[in-house]
């Protein structure tokens, strides 16, 4: 897990680039280290505690998630064929499509995040972590880059290990509060934006990826604000 840390995160800590991709199932854990600082915030009910939660996050993770998530959008907004949707997925140039969903993502993450408990931040994390790995799972790489490097690494024993995972860090929060369980659902989003990808696309890339891990993140609190 050494290795993800400075991949996954703006921490500074050195890390191996080729080995951080044998440690894919190591994903799940990620959640406790990227939540900690917005569930402090939280837990202490600071004032104006979702934005600041929200600040610290990708104070944490950074935004190259939200970057990944205007492309994708904008080449799934895009008409046309497949080609046409990748050559605007890969645009440098951000549109219309891309600025609306960023902006949707934040706005309902801040919203729900004032509506619910500390630990939610925690249980969206974890479900965006893990759907990250999912995608990894499809085995279905969208050309060269980073995508198709830690996909080429992906195998049966990696999801595995991080499905056990997973369950192992959802439990505890199930045991604190049942109603916690719900989040579970979140996992549904994802799954969803997975097949968008691979509906539009044909395959994956680190901007379908990183979509995933936001509006994964996004709908599971949006989720939890509504059942809880």
């Amino acid at each position: 897990m050494k290795n993800l840390i400075p991949f996954m995160t703006r921490i500074p800590l050195k890390g191996d680039f080729e080995k951080a991709r044998h440690e894919v199932w190591a994903f799940p854990l990620l959640a406790l280290i990227t939540s900690a600082l917005p569930a402090l915030i939280l837990y202490f009910d600071v004032p104006l505690k979702n934005v600041l939660a929200l600040l610290f996050l990708y104070f944490t993770i950074g935004l190259l998630h939200l970057d990944g998530l205007a492309d994708f959008a904008d080449g799934v907004m895009t008409k046309g064929d497949r080609e046409r949707k990748i050559k605007a997925m890969r645009d440098l140039n951000t549109g219309i499509a891309g600025v609306f969903a960023v902006v949707m993502v934040l706005f309902l993450q801040t919203y729900s995040l004032q509506l619910l408990p500390f630990y939610a931040i925690f249980l969206a994390e974890l479900n965006s972590k893990y759907a990250m790995l999912l995608a990894l799972a499809t085995k279905k790489p969208l050309g060269e880059g980073l995508g198709s490097y830690f996909m080429e690494a992906m195998n049966k024993k990696q999801l595995l290990a991080g499905s056990v995972l997973y369950l192992a860090l959802l439990l505890p929060a199930v045991v604190y509060s049942p109603k916690s369980i719900f989040s579970v659902l979140g996992l549904l989003i994802g799954a969803y934006t997975i097949k968008l990808s691979l509906d539009n696309f044909g395959g994956i890339n680190g901007d379908c990826i990183g979509a995933t891990a936001e509006i994964t993140r996004a709908g599971t609190l949006l989720m939890l604000a509504i059942l809880l």
